[in-house]
């Protein structure tokens, strides 16, 4: 999972070339182009929703998805004002019985739980940052593991 590669999909190549293998990857916005050129390139299901960075996209600002009997709320987190805090994110995953939230917008790498719901950013892969990172997500019916990677 990224987000906020702002047009450098390079370093989400090598994070897939990390971890593979993977049954889909999850772009959380600010570079949905990017999300289109993994698609293309990876021959994966990419599964994306626009940032506030992706003018004119036309894919979705918000996905509830659900996986493994597991309700997964997609947002690139801006409409929410994640970067001042998660509590209108979590009143948004409240309202959708969400059991994890996957947003962006930050540029911080998060993984934390709070009412019983996981929230999880993978922080950035844009040029300018100094700590690239991406998220790997495990969902089953039993148990939903997240972790935070850095790219080298």
């Amino acid at each position: 999972m990224v987000s906020d590669t702002h047009g450098n999909f390079v370093p989400a190549l090598q994070a897939h070339s990390l971890t593979q293998p993977v049954d889909a990857v999850i772009h959380l916005g600010d570079g949905i182009e990017d999300a289109n050129l993994l698609r293309n390139l990876m021959h994966l299901d990419v599964i994306a929703v626009s940032g506030n960075c992706d003018h004119d996209a036309t894919v979705p600002r918000e996905v509830l998805w659900e996986c493994e009997g597991k309700r997964v709320l997609l947002v690139h987190g801006d409409a929410y004002g994640v970067k001042g805090g998660l509590e209108r994110l979590k009143q948004r995953a409240v309202e959708v019985c969400a059991h994890v939230v996957l947003f962006g917008h930050s540029h911080r790498a998060t993984c934390i739980t709070t009412s019983g719901i996981l929230f999880l950013n993978p922080g950035t892969l844009t040029r300018t940052s100094a700590n690239k990172t991406f998220a790997t997500i495990e969902i089953s019916e039993e148990s939903i593991n997240a972790r935070l990677h850095d790219i080298p």
